[in-house]
């Protein structure tokens, strides 16, 4: 008798689990839906706004949105594993936490390294001087400005 209840409490604890992670799956796509479409929506707000505009903004809001999502793809995949029935089926899922950490960690130092040339005014340095070379690659800088051209 003991031992068919406990059999039942752990068909019910991994049949939770299941449903957890489906539902936590289905955040990390609504997610990455969800900032997709804003990204879209600003990238064509920019777009008809005919000014040229720096897309760092939009770029960096996206990469949020993905890191969100991959934190909860990543928990999903931790709460999968907990009751996972045998070695081979947590060592993919172990490849796969692995994979979407190591995504997971250049999106934020791509996103860090976004900001501080943004805050430190690198990347208006290097456009500046790539819109000069642009001009004229062997001949010195004019004083011509972007707007005229």
């Amino acid at each position: 008798m003991e031992e068919s209840t406990f059999g039942l409490i752990e068909s019910h604890v991994y049949q939770g689990v299941e449903w957890l992670t489906l539902l936590v799956e289905a955040l990390g796509v609504l997610v990455i839906v969800w900032g997709v479409c804003f990204s879209l929506i600003c990238y064509g707000g920019q777009l008809l706004s005919r000014v040229d505009q720096d897309y760092i903004p939009l770029r960096l809001s996206l990469a949020r949105y993905l890191v969100v999502a991959l934190e909860f793809q990543l928990a999903a995949d931790i709460l999968h594993t907990a009751v996972a029935p045998d070695w081979n089926a947590v060592g993919k899922l172990a490849a796969i936490a692995v994979i979407r950490t190591v995504l997971n960690y250049f999106l934020q130092k791509e996103m860090e390294q976004e900001v501080e040339m943004q805050e430190s005014g690198i990347k208006d340095k290097i456009e500046d001087r790539m819109d000069g070379d642009e001009e004229a690659p062997t001949a010195p800088l004019h004083s011509s400005s972007p707007t005229s051209r």
